[in-house]
């Protein structure tokens, strides 16, 4: 098993594709009708690229990192995340393929309140089974410049040193994709530009791939490449330093047209 924050151990076993949506489909029933949140989506995401996801709300974005992450199953097309075809995964599989190779960052924290920094980094080290669960912890807690906050409860702790222990959280098991839902989004401006660069530090020196959604079109541009969605589909797809398209410049105004 790969230590912690050890992501390059053997780089020729991992695929050069870490996601592979083809034709994916997401729909939910409703008194109303069938609501379709995806709409043939296909995307290819290479290993250590950086992809911001933008667009309305209501667009996807999402419910396109909940399918990826494996919280939410397809309607219909293929998802290929790691290698690993969802399709053919249970449950159980998913939660394990999650927990070793998949790492989530939300908006919200989501810290066990009524465990320490340390406990709540060690959980997914715990539940791989790491007899070094807690100087794993310890080590990724020391790498986000909080080793004088292990003993603390996330209610003793602010809301950037919330969100860094999320961020060592996720980066604990080492996982080749990392998954950011607004991660700045409940922090102030000077704190969230501190979140985010250690968040591209840390991405950088592990070459995890990172899907990250904002609204915040500057942090956008930290990646290199961003993809708008609208109404369940890709709008644009484009690169560091490409124009990016004219009707997605107003992308997050209001009135902006969105997925039901």
């Amino acid at each position: 098993m790969s230590h912690a924050l050890d992501l390059s151990s053997d780089p020729a076993a991992a695929p050069a594709e870490v996601v592979s949506l083809t034709d994916l489909t997401l729909t939910y029933p409703s008194s109303a009708g069938p609501v379709e949140v995806l709409r043939g989506l296909s995307l290819r995401v290479a290993a250590g690229e950086t992809v911001s996801l933008v667009g309305p709300s209501g667009s996807g974005k999402s419910s396109l990192m909940m399918v990826i992450a494996g919280l939410e199953r397809a309607t219909g097309g293929s998802v290929v995340i790691g290698g690993q075809d969802f399709a053919r995964m249970s449950e159980d599989d998913l939660a394990r393929f999650r927990r070793d190779a998949v790492g989530i960052v939300f908006q919200d924290f989501h810290l066990v309140p009524t465990m320490t920094a340390l406990e709540n980094v060690a959980i997914p080290l715990e539940f791989a089974g790491r007899p070094d669960a807690f100087d794993r912890a310890e080590e990724c807690l020391s790498l986000v410049g909080l080793s004088h906050r292990l003993t603390h409860y996330p209610g003793q702790l602010s809301g950037g040193e919330q969100q860094r222990t999320a961020i060592a959280r996720a980066f604990a098991t080492g996982p080749r994709l990392l998954l950011a839902d607004e991660p700045t989004g409940n922090l102030d401006g000077e704190t969230g530009g501190q979140i985010v660069d250690l968040l591209f530090d840390l991405q950088d020196k592990h070459q995890t791939t990172l899907i990250l959604i904002t609204h915040d079109p500057a942090l956008a541009t930290r990646c290199g490449r961003r993809l708008a969605l609208m109404n369940g589909v890709i709008a644009s797809d484009t690169r560091v330093g490409e124009e990016v398209p004219n009707e997605m410049a107003v992308q997050d105004e209001p009135g902006a047209r969105a997925a039901p």
